[in-house]
């Protein structure tokens, strides 16, 4: 950081102004693009920024010095972040979900996690059977999970595992749904799979997968959080259960991770997307096409295009915050976030992202011979895109079950 960056740091407290921090990390970010996806991991001087302004404390409790953020900025940080770097805006907004587990453990435990300022809990996807089976204590896991952004600067990793008997049979609730449990353990105790995380795009996330065999887990280390989503595995109209581990009572832990994910995921494309427009503007202000002897910013075509591509990212921008700040407002209201509102975020979480997709492709095309050159600011970003777009958040399946939904049908709440 220069000089100024460091006057800033020590003027703020965890309640900053979140998205100013953010955005006067946008250039550092966007500096380092190219490397962080070479290495596919986030430089030292970037994550010593994200600690610094502590980016990774957004949806941790007030109680372990984190800032319990409202979702609608959390939004606006992630879409600043992402206009600088993708990767590093995915890692920060799946970590900040993973975070939210704090408020299921018991207070010392979750200090043991969090208390340290450069605490990073990271997870991935179940890939394949994952277990956990009750010993005296604790657990016993097994299990092999992908898709881990962030794992490679994080400190624990955490494991979705269905419970078992002792026999290894599935047990499940009495409604029929599955029981599970979310185990966390430090990243020493796991073995990496390497050169697994070998992608078009958001190499950055150093996504890896990682598997535990036989690993113990402390009772105190495991956790029903809703990163599992219990509550998206029943009925619409099912009787809200009281959650009998949460120790937080703050709004913020009413909400799913995965709404968490909608907000951040859909941020991170309408970013990217952004930064993408903004250089193809810089360029049409420069560039002539080969063989033509007026620059691109004269083109009708390009007019255009423009101008609809500003509309999409103005419209899903303007969407997700109004869904967002509803969301946020309900749960105040009410202390919950209602069926509704939840399939509103569903519906415009995955229509931005794909909104945003277009608009990136829009650009790339548009750029002609230019963009196809690494060292200009499109092919990356494309590749990005490219990522985010086939990531679950984007699945056009969500866009069946906000349609069932708004005919009166009852829709599949896995993802809601």
């Amino acid at each position: 950081m220069n000089a100024k960056d460091n006057s800033i740091q020590r003027s703020l407290s965890i309640d900053h102004d979140w998205v100013l921090m953010a955005r006067a990390l946008t250039p550092k970010l966007n500096a380092a693009g190219a490397t962080i996806d070479a290495t596919k991991s986030l430089p030292k001087e970037i994550l010593n920024a994200l600690f610094e302004a502590k980016l990774f404390r957004m949806f941790l409790p007030r109680s372990l010095g984190g800032a319990e953020l409202d979702l609608p900025t959390f939004f606006q940080v992630i879409l600043a972040l992402a206009e600088g770097d993708a990767s590093a805006a995915w890692s920060v907004a799946q970590s900040n979900g993973c975070a939210m587990s704090a408020a299921y453990m018991e207070p010392a435990a979750a200090h043991e996690l969090f208390a340290e300022d450069r605490a990073v809990l990271a997870w991935g996807f179940p890939a394949g059977s994952c277990r956990a089976k009750a010993v005296d204590g604790g657990w016993e896991v097994n299990g092999v999970w992908g898709f881990g952004s962030g794992s490679r600067h994080a400190s624990w990793l955490g494991g979705h595992c269905q419970v078992v008997d002792g026999q290894g049979a599935p047990m499940k609730r009495a409604d029929g749904s599955p029981l599970e449990r979310t185990a966390l353990f430090p990243r020493a105790a796991v073995t990496i799979t390497d050169d697994q995380w070998n992608v078009i795009g958001l190499r950055g996330t150093g996504s890896d997968t990682y598997a535990v065999t036989d690993l113990f887990v402390p009772a105190k280390h495991s956790v029903v959080a809703r990163a599992v989503g219990g509550d998206q595995q029943r009925p619409e109209d099912a009787v809200i259960q009281e959650e009998p581990e949460r120790r937080e009572r703050g709004s913020l832990y009413r909400f799913s991770p995965t709404v968490v994910y909608q907000a951040g995921f859909s941020a991170v494309a309408l970013g990217l997307a952004r930064a993408m427009l903004n250089s193809f503007v810089e360029l049409a202000n420069q560039k002539s096409p080969a063989g033509g002897s007026v620059l691109l910013r004269d083109n009708a075509v390009i007019q255009e295009r423009v101008a609809i591509s500003q509309a999409r990212l103005a419209s899903m921008n303007a969407w997700m915050m109004q869904s967002l700040q509803e969301s946020w407002e309900g749960c105040l209201s009410h202390g919950s976030h209602s069926f509704e509102h939840r399939v509103n975020m569903r519906l415009a979480s995955t229509y931005a992202i794909r909104e945003a997709s277009r608009v990136v492709e829009d650009v790339y095309a548009d750029a002609g011979a230019t963009a196809i050159f690494a060292a200009n600011p499109f092919e990356r970003r494309l590749r990005d895109m490219h990522a985010v777009a086939q990531q679950i958040q984007s699945n056009p399946m969500h866009l069946q079950t906000a349609g069932q939904y708004y005919l009166g049908m009852k829709p599949s709440t896995r993802f809601i």
